[in-house]
């Protein structure tokens, strides 16, 4: 049996969530016994991979659907709002670290004494940093593969989860080891995390949301493709290009010019080569439209001179 690109993102992210249930259980329990409001707050945090990865699935299978009469372009732009969705969240967990680190240190300030935490919450802190690292490469890795955003936006998730989990240990770690006033190190470690999270959430965010508003493909992208047509046989001039993502595929407009002394079976032959040139280059979902001219046209040829 033939394993799709879209089964194996599913996969991975399925693969994540189980993982994701199994940390947060591990958390909250060492949390608890360990006396670790840090541990508790980080298991917390991780519930917000639930809502991530369920997305990401129900995006992915309805991406996945073929064209139909209502959306002749495919359902690509749902894994696009999945995307959004998961920098959305990220901008939130980044806000919800900054705010109780800053908390905590203003506690430290006026005089309160942060907690001490036990050894359980230390080991807890370095097994998710490690498995939330390991999804991390794993998930990035499938995602480059499949070209799915929302898969590489997850993967993204899972690294400030380690980011995260790490400045927990920061913090577990200065307070065990050196003493109740380092304590302060957890909530520091956080505000720095949170700025990490920041960076990676906006640029998931601002990728999705031009990608929403129709943006073009950067300029390289638009300059290889006319190289690319430029080099069919027949093909004269291409111009007027436009180009924009439609989930993990490109839709191109493009005009050619052609001998105008060519039948019409002659010119869509040159067309159809195009095309083929086309999808080799950037997958057979591509979403290509191509306006023939003739060669010999002066108003054209003044028009694009």
């Amino acid at each position: 049996m033939t394993t799709t690109p879209n089964d194996r993102a599913r996969k991975v992210i399925w693969v994540g969530f189980v993982a994701n249930l199994i940390l947060t259980l591990i958390k909250l329990l060492a949390g608890i016994l360990a006396r670790s409001s840090a541990m508790v707050a980080d298991a917390v945090h991780s519930v917000s991979d639930f809502a991530t990865d369920l997305v990401v699935i129900g995006s992915l299978s309805v991406a996945s659907r073929p064209k139909d009469h209502n959306h002749k372009y495919g359902h690509g732009k749902v894994e696009t709002l999945a995307t959004a969705f998961v920098g959305g969240v990220l901008i939130l967990v980044g806000l919800g670290l900054l705010y109780s680190g800053s908390v905590k240190i203003y506690s430290v300030y006026q005089g309160n004494i942060l907690q001490q935490p036990g050894m359980g919450a230390l080991y807890a802190a370095i097994g998710s940093i490690i498995v939330k690292e390991i999804l991390f490469r794993y998930t990035i890795k499938v995602g480059n593969e499949t070209n799915s955003q929302a898969v590489i936006a997850n993967a993204w998730h899972h690294r400030s989860d380690a980011y995260s989990s790490f400045g927990t240990l920061l913090g577990i770690s200065g307070a065990i080891f050196l003493g109740q006033k380092w304590v302060i190190l957890d909530p520091l470690a956080a505000i720095l995390v949170s700025f990490f999270i920041f960076r990676i959430a906006i640029k998931i965010t601002r990728d999705t949301l031009l990608e929403l508003i129709e943006t073009s493909l950067s300029k390289e992208h638009e300059e290889e493709i006319i190289e690319l047509a430029s080099g069919v046989d027949g093909v004269h001039d291409p111009h007027e290009l436009k180009t924009r993502k439609i989930g993990n595929h490109i839709a191109i407009d493009i005009h050619i010019k052609v001998d105008n002394e060519l039948n019409i079976e002659e010119a869509h032959n040159i067309t159809i080569d195009l095309e083929k040139t086309l999808r080799k280059a950037y997958g057979e979902e591509t979403h290509i439209s191509i306006h023939t001219e003739p060669l010999v046209n002066k108003s054209k040829d003044k028009k694009h001179a």
